[in-house]
């Protein structure tokens, strides 16, 4: 049976990211890190380090058959999952990530909360590049309001389906993938 590899993200133990791909390449599993560089200051000096911008987190590249021996790797707490099963990440986003860390040094990573009467951009679904105003936030759903043909039309959608328009960029495509917002742009 062909089984096709995707990309994955396990959960690992805290500050273990760096054993973690250590073991899985002596497992000849394919896996990334994404590090980022560091200024880190002591009384006597200032280093450069690399740290992982997403603390926590390794991905791997890798079909079913070997995710027992994945997950049986020291360091390992979980694959990341989404309706019961792994979360398969794109390669894209994959790329995108790593072509970013490449472009940019001394990236941050923040999380977004969405809150009423937010502007936003639909990502993701139907109702793509579509841009509205949030007038209702729950668990995982915002619902947004479009303006369209007059009329004002209200859909709810998933959060990780739209983006924050921050005002100087009301007008602009962004040019890296929504996933992430990185300081700076």
């Amino acid at each position: 049976m062909n089984y096709e590899k995707h990309w994955l993200a396990v959960y690992t133990r805290p500050r273990w990211e760096k054993k973690v791909i250590k073991l899985l390449s002596n497992k000849h599993v394919e896996n990334y890190c994404p590090l980022n560089r560091v200024v880190r200051k002591w009384a006597d000096r200032k280093k450069v380090v690399l740290e992982p911008l997403i603390t926590s987190y390794v991905f791997v590249h890798a079909s079913e058959p070997e995710y027992v021996g994945i997950k049986e790797t020291d360091g390992i707490l979980n694959f990341v999952h989404w309706l019961g099963k792994p979360a398969i990440i794109k390669n894209s986003e994959i790329e995108t990530l790593q072509k970013f860390l490449l472009d940019h040094t001394t990236v941050s990573l923040e999380k977004i909360e969405v809150n009423v009467n937010d502007e936003v951009k639909i990502i993701q679904g139907p109702l793509l590049a579509q841009e509205g105003k949030v007038v209702e936030v729950q668990y995982n759903y915002v619902k947004v309001m479009l303006p369209s043909l007059g009329y004002s039309l209200s859909a709810q959608v998933h959060k990780s389906h739209i983006e924050k328009v921050p005002l100087r960029e009301q007008y602009e495509d962004r040019r890296y993938a929504p996933l992430f917002q990185f300081a700076g742009e």
